[in-house]
């Protein structure tokens, strides 16, 4: 009977049981996103359109409102048509019927401005002082050829009154105003003026409209006549805070509204502000209509305001995505229960089929009798057999006659005990080719489980196994690139071996292989051809041996040979030369064909040590020290070499150590120009002040620093050491003066070095065209094209690049040629013999040549007697140094020597 808790709700989550229900879930919650957003656009929609309407309304409200003011002075000019001369009772009973205050709002004030020549303005001054008006003036004084002041102007408060005599013509703004309606006979708008009405602190903006009057009361036809016959202008003035904010606050009451005087939009046109946008400039929509009246242009801005979307705001999105996600979540769970029970119901009607057809082991479930009514379908995988044809498997005729009664007993055996495994038994049986296959398996009885009904029969193959166990020995022990024994296999052999050889003396012999320059084949073939080479020498090294003796490969390109039985040093001597002479060739890789050499180290079973470990060193240093001896022969272990390579470590930690404890300074050899006969530069050299020893060259330590790795720190040193020297040779007043540092094949090489030097002369601060890099002319054995890549980028910081040593070693001319040198620095070893060495004068005259053919600048280096420098001046040397001129010097000696020297002549 099946346990409904078999199924939980993890169980159901998961995609194989409820895709479907995710399906449901993922389809309901799309339907209810789409739903949502489509609430949110109709509402959007609908906030967009009142947005739109009230906007519409107020450029609508606005425009009504200027023809209402249009038509006010429309009817007060028509005042003058009517009566001719209008006093200023009549004015002021005029103004008072209109009752401006009430109907207009906005409006400061309604006036009447004369038009007076100049020799009307003393007349018109005298009238008005008649009048009454004592200290009238027309504002702005001076004289000009006619004269527009305000005369009249209602209601007479005290704020108009500050306006009455003022000459709006005069200003600029007023007067294209004025001249348009003029000209026009039209009522005109004036742009963005200051009334002078207003007081400073007010300052609001505001405008004026005028509407012209002329003599005789009809408009003339033509323009002449019009400015002939120019009476005066009626006009209004308006504050626009006064004119606008009663339109707003009716028709849009929560938009940010904002009036623009022309078509630019800034703060000097501003017309009108409410002021009741959003501090962060953020609004959702925005709309920009255009009036046009009175000959001006007004841009009207509306944007929506954080209380206008608010007051807009809808709550029917919320409520339907709210109810989308609880019937999408119902439906999920209604689903749920729909695969619950479908999974349920196939579990009980086969749920043995899901446990016996696996692919690796096969399943038999057979009746009572022992027949089989089910066999898995990896039945036909492991023996080849097809289900239904193979009901008789555990039967006699495919089980081996020796297992067979074994299976009997466990089948029986199983029906005494139903429900209980039986203990695992191994059988043969044969497979559909007709091969014995060994298998494992047990029985249980389960004639009582609904959906079985039979006992099972589990049967695994232990042929999978068996060569699943083989691949991981191999993997474990062998070497999956050659083939060969790998470190761990090798140590078993060995220290069977030193067994052996301890407990029956006979001798026995250890080779440590190592490939001369393998490193430069996988850096430049790539390691495909790094991979077909250690193949290669893998075949050849078996070649070399006895089967009886064993080669292993430990890593990179590190081999070792195991001489099992050996008469003695001279035997193992000879196989040492045979496997020189057979790994001593060319072979060709990735279309190119590359020489190969060994350098061997032996040690000597049991003479040398009996300890595995100690074996394998004592042959590590006999390898070192073939390749010392320059590589491609074979060195046996010797005590001294034990004592070599401890005083060797030794050293690398108190190197390391003082380098932590900054104990290495530079010294500073001064570098002369030959043909100005004055210093031009200096190279720096490395020098650890060691406790106990003193003062120590490089020539003594450099060598362990490059095998140890530290010359990368101390190079980085040097070379900060040496900026710093630079610039306190420009505060003594020696600005022009080059610094030389020397550079190591691994320094030069090493993956990091262009960044550190860009690094250094960064923080340092000094100019890259004062260093000078010495290379070591081993450099140019290196890829070409990495090493053009390394020289190119240091060339185009600025820095002086040197070939040191030149002439020594396989110096490709090609190279020469194609590299961004600027020097060469001729070997020391040549200088040496000068001149009484007619082969030495030879060599050093050849190599300045070619030199200078190369358009190279030479310099001399280990310059010590007048005679030699004689010669490197005839041969034309151009620089040199060396102690002829001064040994290398510290800091505080360096500058009292470039004192000295630029006092007098360099040159003996």
């Amino acid at each position: 009977m099946i346990n409904k808790k078999d199924i939980t709700l993890r169980d159901l989550l998961r995609p194989h049981y409820g895709r479907m229900a995710w399906l449901v879930l993922g389809i309901a919650l799309c339907v209810t996103a789409a739903l949502w957003v489509l609430s949110l656009r109709l509402v959007e929609d609908r906030t967009e359109s009142r947005f739109n309407t009230q906007s519409l309304q107020l450029k609508t409200a606005i425009e009504e409102r200027l023809l209402n003011y249009e038509q006010v002075l429309a009817g007060s000019a028509g005042l003058f048509s009517v009566a001719g001369e209008v006093s200023r009772d009549e004015w002021r009973t005029y103004i008072e019927k209109v009752n401006i205050d009430r109907y207009y709002p906005g409006i400061q004030g309604i006036g009447y401005t004369r038009r007076l020549m100049i020799n009307e303005l003393h007349g018109h001054l005298q009238e008005l002082e008649a009048e009454g008006f004592e200290g009238y003036v027309v504002r702005p004084r001076g004289l000009r050829a006619e004269y527009h002041p305000i005369v009249y102007l209602e209601p007479a408060t005290e704020r108009n009154r500050r306006a009455f005599g003022y000459d709006a013509y005069q200003d600029s703004i007023h007067r294209q105003a004025i001249e348009r309606a003029r000209d026009t006979a039209r009522p005109v708008v004036t742009g963005k003026v200051v009334l002078v009405q207003e007081e400073v602190a007010e300052d609001q903006a505001g405008f004026l409209m005028y509407y012209p009057v002329y003599h005789g009361g009809v408009v003339p036809q033509s323009l002449g006549e019009r400015r002939m016959l120019l009476k005066g202008f009626v006009f209004s003035a308006f504050r626009t805070n006064n004119l606008l904010d009663g339109i707003v606050g009716l028709i849009s009451p929560f938009l940010d509204v904002r009036i623009y005087d022309g078509s630019s939009l800034g703060r000097e046109t501003l017309m009108y502000g409410s002021n009741l946008g959003s501090l962060d400039e953020e609004f959702s929509f925005e709309k920009t209509q255009q009036i046009e009246y009175g000959g001006r242009t007004w841009v009207i801005q509306t944007r929506s305001t954080p209380a206008f979307d608010f007051l807009a705001s809808d709550p029917r999105p919320a409520i339907v995505l709210g109810s989308g996600i609880l019937v999408s979540l119902l439906l999920f769970a209604f689903a749920l229960a729909l695969i619950r029970s479908r999974v349920l119901a196939q579990m009980s009607a086969g749920r043995y089929r899901a446990i016996t057809e696996g692919a690796c082991n096969i399943t038999v479930v057979m009746n009572r009798h022992g027949r089989a009514t089910y066999v898995s379908p990896s039945c036909n995988t492991i023996l080849g057999y097809d289900p239904d044809d193979a009901r008789d498997v555990p039967s006699e005729t495919r089980v081996h006659s020796d297992d067979w009664p074994r299976l009997q007993d466990g089948f029986r055996e199983a029906l005494r005990k139903p429900g209980e495994q039986m203990p695992v038994m191994r059988a043969r049986i044969r497979d559909a080719s007709g091969e014995w296959r060994e298998m494992e398996g047990s029985f249980t009885s389960m004639l009582d489980v609904p959906g079985v009904e039979g006992v099972v029969l589990s049967l695994r193959d232990l042929t999978q196994l068996r060569a699943a166990q083989s691949e991981l020995h191999r993997l474990a022990f062998y070497d999956p690139l050659t083939g060969l024994a790998n470190r761990q296999l090798f140590r078993d052999r060995l220290a069977h071996v030193v067994r052996r050889s301890r407990r029956s003396q006979e001798p026995a012999a250890l080779m440590f292989l190592d490939l001369d320059g393998f490193k430069r084949i996988n850096d430049t073939l790539g390691h495909d051809a790094g991979d077909q080479l250690l193949e290669h020498v893998a075949r050849w090294l078996t070649g070399c041996v006895r089967e009886e003796d064993s080669v292993a490969r430990l890593g990179g390109d590190e081999f070792v040979v195991l001489l099992s039985r050996i008469s003695g040093p001279e035997a193992t001597a000879k196989v040492a030369e045979t496997i020189l002479r057979r790994l001593c060739q060319r072979v060709r890789l990735n279309e190119h064909e590359v020489g190969i050499t060994v350098s061997i180290g032996v040690t000597m079973i049991p003479h040398d040590s009996e300890d595995p470990g100690v074996l394998m060193k004592y042959a590590d240093l006999a390898m070192y020290r073939a390749k010392e001896r320059g590589r491609n022969n074979y060195q046996f272990f010797t005590p001294a070499m034990n004592l070599q390579a401890a005083r060797r470590l030794l050293q690398q930690e108190e190197l390391a150590n003082a380098l932590d404890e900054d104990r290495f300074v530079l010294h500073y050899q001064p570098k002369v120009d030959l043909d100005a006969r004055q210093v031009i530069g200096v190279e720096a050299f490395l020098r650890w002040q060691h406790p106990e020893r003193g003062v120590i060259s490089a020539h003594q330590f450099i060598s362990l620093a490059e095998e140890s790795g530290l010359i990368i720190r101390l190079g980085e040193m040097a070379l900060r050491q040496a900026c710093i020297q630079i610039q306190a040779l420009e505060r003594a007043g020696f600005e022009r003066l080059r610094v030389a540092v020397n550079l190591s094949v691994r320094q030069a090489t090493d993956p990091g070095f262009l960044d550190l030097f860009r690094r250094v002369i960064t923080e340092t601060g000094v100019m890259p065209d004062r260093l000078e890099l010495e290379l070591p002319a081993a450099l140019l054995n290196e890829d070409p094209r990495t090493l053009r890549v390394l020289l190119n980028a240091l060339r185009d910081t600025g820095a002086r690049l040197i070939l040191d040593d030149f002439g020594s070693g396989a110096c490709s001319l090609a190279a020469l040629q194609q590299l961004p040198l600027d020097a060469v620095k001729i070997d020391d070893r040549f200088i040496r013999d000068i001149p009484y060495n007619s082969n030495a004068t030879d060599v050093a005259s050849a190599v300045i040549a070619l030199a200078r053919k190369l358009r190279l600048t030479v310099v001399a280096e280990g310059v010590e007697t007048p005679h030699q420098l004689q010669f490197l001046q005839q041969a034309g040397c151009a620089q040199c140094q060396g102690n002829l001129f001064s040994h290398p010097l510290d800091e505080d000696s360096l500058i009292s020597y470039l004192v000295n020297q630029y006092e007098r002549a360099l040159i003996p």
